[in-house]
């Protein structure tokens, strides 16, 4: 195999596992058995071993890890990234809704009821529809770049198809489902190290380790639900997120 050949088939590669981890992940179907996926992996693992000037930067063998950061990029925020508030009755949500109502005076408003994930706030840059930038919450303004981390994340798109997106921010928690986290707090059980606290802690200590091979082990998961950039597909909330 010739370097134009390999660049062809590394290529080809990435179109068909990308299509392959969205139908699995986003759509809920498998379109070939876990054996059929992990040769096709394994075959794009080896060629880019042989050619790195080929890897592409959203390579699906980034899934895996391997990545080493000695420390983490300080990145601005484009728009200041808020944290949630919290309310214990139900007197503090009325006099919330009478403050929207001032602050708005006339104008017709509605609320978006979500579940809240306990997890850890991430905010993900798409630019082309490619994954290009992860960072964390930080103070709000400014937060540290994980974005060799995240790509670990199998439900987190590397690139997406969608026709009305193309540059956009969205945000979102990292979380530590509840079966990985029994799984590893087993595995340090057995091996005499101490067990992990809780699923957020482990989440937040997991997504900013140094190896990123520890972090694609530890099988991390997000929920993203707020849209930010201009010329969305949605002009509300409720539209972005459905």
């Amino acid at each position: 195999m010739n370097e134009q050949e390999a660049n062809q088939r590394i290529q080809e590669l990435s179109e068909l596992l990308h299509h392959y981890n969205h139908q699995y992940y986003q759509n809920h179907v498998s379109e070939v058995s876990d054996r059929t996926f992990d040769t096709l992996l394994e075959e794009l693992i080896s060629l880019e071993q042989q050619y790195p000037q080929f890897k592409q930067d959203n390579s699906p063998t980034s899934r895996v890890g391997g990545t080493i950061s000695k420390e983490f990029e300080t990145v601005q925020h484009k728009y200041r990234m808020l944290s949630l508030g919290n309310t214990y009755s139900e007197g503090e949500l009325f006099e919330f809704d009478n403050r929207i109502k001032k602050a708005l005076g006339n104008e017709p408003y509605e609320y978006v009821c979500e579940l809240k994930f306990d997890g850890v706030a991430l905010s993900v840059h798409y630019e082309n529809r490619n994954l290009q930038l992860a960072v964390t919450r930080g103070d709000g303004t400014q937060g540290d770049n994980i974005t060799a981390n995240v790509r670990t994340i199998q439900t987190l798109p590397l690139k997406i198809n969608h026709p009305k997106l193309q540059n956009f921010e969205v945000r979102g928690e990292v979380f530590l489902p509840l079966e990985e986290f029994e799984r590893i707090n087993a595995e340090r059980k057995q091996t005499g190290k101490t067990q992990l606290a809780n699923p957020r802690n482990a989440a937040s200590g997991a997504i900013k380790m140094q190896d990123s091979r520890i972090v694609a082990s530890r099988n991390l998961d997000c929920y993203l639900y707020y849209l930010l950039g201009e010329n969305l597909p949605a002009d509300n909330h409720f539209d972005a997120v459905n």
